[in-house]
């Protein structure tokens, strides 16, 4: 299948969905090159950036999981790049 490499960033404005995202994001962690976190306590606000490599549907899954989340907000890019598995 084919890959694509991109990032995701991930608005998290309640603490107890911090939790749920995390665990979402090791069930995908083969796909994760990179991951950067942020909080803004004052603002009671999560940020992460990841950068990722997979296929469209893998990114589609997990983006989809993190979107239906309450208080969460996603979005990804994905570059026009385009490998083989393997």
């Amino acid at each position: 299948m084919e890959q694509r490499i991109g990032t995701i960033t991930i608005l998290i404005m309640e603490k107890e969905s911090a939790k749920i995202v995390n665990s979402l994001l090791s069930d995908y962690s083969d796909i994760i090159l990179a991951r950067q976190g942020l909080p803004i306590p004052t603002k009671n606000i999560f940020i992460i950036s990841l950068i990722i490599e997979a296929t469209t549907e893998q990114i589609n899954a997990l983006t989809g999981k993190i979107g239906r989340l309450k208080n969460v907000e996603v979005k990804s890019v994905l570059t026009k790049f385009r490998g083989s598995n393997g």
